[in-house]
This record gives C-alpha cells, sequence and structure tokens, in this order.
C-alpha cells in the first residue's frame, strides 16, 4: 500500500496501516487520530506524546495537510465566506453563519457542479473536480471559531451525492470516537435527489437529510432543473416513503420561491398532495437573482401566503432567512468561475 501525503483525512484504520509500513508501534495510529481530529494540530512537531525519533520518520512521508482560507469576505449580518484552495489549485467557498447559540458551516462537495439548476450560481459555472476527504474536512478544521462549530450542513458547492465516497467518509471520521465524535444530527445533507446514492445514503447514515424541490410538478420542474429528467420527484418520494422520519434524523424540502413561477397557491395544493403522509417540513427560500437566469424573486407577501397555506393544512413550513446575500453567499450564490479562470 502506498503512503498518503496527508494525514487530514485519513480514518483511524488507515492511519495504523501507513503506521504498520512505517514500522512504528501500533498504538502511534491512536495518537496520530487524536492529535489531528481531537487536538487539531497544524504540524507533526506539536505531536508531543510521540517520540522525536518517530516524528522524524513521520514528517519525511506526511504532513497534517491543514490549509487556512486565502480570502475571508464578512457580511453586515456577521456570515462569513471563506475562499478555499484545493491540492490542485482550484477555488471554492464556504460559508459560516452564526446565529444566536448557533454556528452553521456550510460546506462545498464540488468545485462546481454538473447539475447545471437554471437558479444556481454554481451550477451555471459547469463541474471541474470532486473534493477529497481532506479538502472537504479542511474547511471544518480550518474556518474561523471552528472549535465553536455546532453544525455542518453540505448546501455548499456541488452535488455531495455526486462525490458519494468522499463525502460519506468525511461523515465518517466527524462523527467517529476518534474524531470529533459529532452525533449525525448535526450534519445535514442536501441533495437534489440522485436516486441510487441516495438509497445508499438512507441505508448507510443517519444524517438528517435535505432534498432541494421548488416545484411539486415534474413538467414544471424539469424546466429549471435537468435531473428531473433522469431521476424525477415522485421517484424520490416513493423511495422516502420507505423510511420512518418521525424519529432520529429529520426530512426538509427545499422550496426556492420565484415570482408567478411556483408561488401561487395551486403549487401549495400539489405539494401537500406530493407530501402527502410524509413526517416533514418544508423550507421556502427567497430566490436570490443571478446572472443568466430569468427567474425572479417572489414577493414577501406571496410567500407568507404559501407558508400560512401549507401550515394550515398540517404541513410544517418556514421562510428561511437569507443570510449574506450582500456577498454572495446566500442560497444559489456561491461561484468561483471568475477566480478559477
Amino acid at each position: 500500500m502506498e503512503l498518503n501525503k496527508y494525514l487530514l483525512g485519513m480514518t483511524l484504520a488507515e492511519i495504523g496501516e501507513q503506521v504498520e509500513i512505517l514500522k512504528l508501534p501500533k498504538f502511534t495510529a491512536k495518537q496520530i487520530a487524536d492529535w489531528v481530529y481531537v487536538k487539531r494540530v497544524k504540524s507533526i512537531d506539536e505531536m508531543t506524546n510521540i517520540s522525536v525519533r518517530n516524528r522524524d520518520i513521520l514528517k519525511k512521508k506526511f504532513e497534517v495537510g491543514l490549509s487556512d482560507p486565502i480570502q475571508k469576505q464578512v457580511s453586515e449580518d456577521g456570515t462569513q465566506k471563506l475562499l478555499f484552495q484545493t491540492k490542485k489549485g482550484k477555488l471554492m467557498e464556504s460559508v459560516l453563519i452564526p446565529d444566536d447559540n448557533r454556528l452553521t458551516l456550510c460546506i462545498s462537495s464540488q468545485v462546481g457542479c454538473k447539475m447545471n439548476c437554471d437558479f444556481c450560481m454554481t451550477g451555471k459555472m459547469g463541474f471541474h473536480d470532486n473534493l477529497s476527504v481532506l479538502e472537504i474536512l479542511n474547511q471544518v478544521y480550518s474556518s474561523p471559531n471552528s472549535e465553536n462549530i455546532t453544525n455542518i450542513v453540505f448546501m455548499g458547492m456541488g452535488e455531495p451525492l455526486d462525490n458519494y465516497e468522499n463525502v460519506m467518509k468525511s461523515i465518517e471520521i466527524l462523527t467517529a470516537d476518534y474524531g470529533l465524535a459529532w452525533s449525525p444530527k448535526r450534519i445535514t445533507v442536501s441533495t437534489i435527489g440522485v436516486t441510487p446514492k441516495l438509497e445508499r445514503f438512507l441505508e448507510e447514515s443517519s444524517c438528517h437529510l435535505a432534498i432541494s424541490l421548488h416545484s411539486p410538478m415534474s413538467a414544471q420542474r424539469q424546466t429549471f432543473m435537468p435531473i428531473e429528467k433522469k431521476y424525477p420527484i415522485e421517484e424520490i418520494i416513493e423511495l422516502l416513503r420507505k423510511y420512518d422520519w418521525s424519529k432520529q434524523r429529520r426530512l426538509s424540502f427545499e422550496y426556492i420561491m420565484f415570482d408567478e413561477v411556483n408561488d401561487a397557491l395551486i403549487y401549495a395544493r400539489e405539494l401537500i398532495k406530493l407530501l402527502s403522509g410524509l413526517y416533514c417540513r418544508v423550507n421556502l427560500i427567497r430566490f436570490h437573482t443571478i446572472p443568466g437566469s430569468s427567474l425572479k424573486t417572489a414577493s414577501d407577501e406571496a410567500m407568507i401566503k404559501f407558508r400560512d397555506f401549507l401550515t394550515s393544512k398540517g404541513l410544517i413550513s418556514t421562510i428561511r432567512t437569507s443570510r449574506g446575500e450582500d456577498i454572495s453567499a446566500a442560497c444559489g450564490m456561491l461561484s468561483t468561475e471568475h477566480k478559477n479562470k
């Protein structure tokens, strides 16, 4: 087995394999994992309970792999947009959102995205690369005030289930006893609905799930979400019905509201029909106008009316507060296309 250059992103078992290759004591693997994932060191020299000789051996083959954001923008509402560079030199963004006693990190799983949704800047920049486990976790460990992060949402750049293995491995490390030992309930994965991978996710994870819905009508959904043609929303809903959502993890649907497109009560009625019998909630999201899209933002009045109608019919619905719009950090606005060029 070849040596991995970076320790961040390796599971305890993988660290153990590397330790064995270097002929170090087996217990060194647990020490390394503790220094990297719990104590959050930036260099092997800081691993003081490992002998100087063994640290020198490790340094010849490894580095921790942490890298600070190369740029930070701060919104008037306190939201921070962080620009990270991958090991291949590509750029991607994540968003840190403070809210009372919560600090949520919205992380990316890809540079760009293949899905090409009409309302999303990330989709319009096309797909450039999958992020490695190292690059996913680095967003967590290198964010400002990282020790105070309370929740992680995979809602940044990219479709998480299109980079399934790396996303799931990063979640494994975040929730492992040797890692941050987080409850899966502190992590939400948002997906457009890549059905084969979604089925695996439902079987292999107990993290919260958010489905990007945006229209209850298949024909309309397809006009601004091309993935609908391959993975229809009705099939996704049927898959979700096989699971019990009244316990453990939470199921939510993201619904961006567009003026005179999906904001009338006829769509609310269809939404209630589509989600009938599912224990879930609907998050209504303001559309943030982006270049190249003819879609427009629904009025506050339409959103409130839509929410109140859903709630009156027993479907829990909230209007999500828009954060970071002034620095292009709000939902659907992340893009590094011009910077990658």
